[in-house]
């Protein structure tokens, strides 16, 4: 299980009637929608001012489990974390809460390219320290 301390980072964002079913609650894939935007919202928090500064990864593999639905028109906030290191990859944890309640968890899984291609490349030292010195819960190395 999620806690919202767990996170040093929370994106807030409201639900848009478009991300809604018919039902009014959000659609299920959605929700890696909100993971995608609060993952480039942490990255410029770390410090990174843009696209051409930031470490380039590409997703390997994603998974949420729901616990409860977000609704239209709430305010959400989108946890994220990194939650482990590898020697190219890294595994992001990810939460939704409405106020306290843990709506849904996610992990994320990407593998660090070298810039402007699809080549897997080591993770970089920096980028590796910025992240640990940012985070509440300090990411494992494997």
């Amino acid at each position: 299980m999620a806690d919202k301390s767990d996170f040093a980072f929370l994106h807030p964002l409201r639900v848009r009637w478009a991300e809604c079913d018919a039902q009014g609650i959000v659609f299920n894939a959605n929700y890696f929608a909100y993971y995608d935007h609060a993952i480039w919202e942490w990255t410029k928090a770390l410090g990174y001012k843009g696209w051409e500064d930031a470490p380039q990864f590409v997703t390997a593999h994603a998974e949420c489990d729901f616990k409860d639905a977000a609704h239209f028109d709430e305010d959400i906030e989108i946890g994220v974390r990194a939650a482990r290191f590898g020697t190219k990859s890294m595994e992001v944890a990810a939460a939704i809460f409405r106020n306290n309640a843990l709506l849904n968890v996610g992990k994320l899984n990407y593998v660090y390219v070298t810039p402007g291609t699809t080549q897997s490349a080591p993770l970089p030292e920096e980028f590796v320290a910025r992240v640990t010195a940012f985070e509440r819960v300090k990411p494992s190395r494997k």
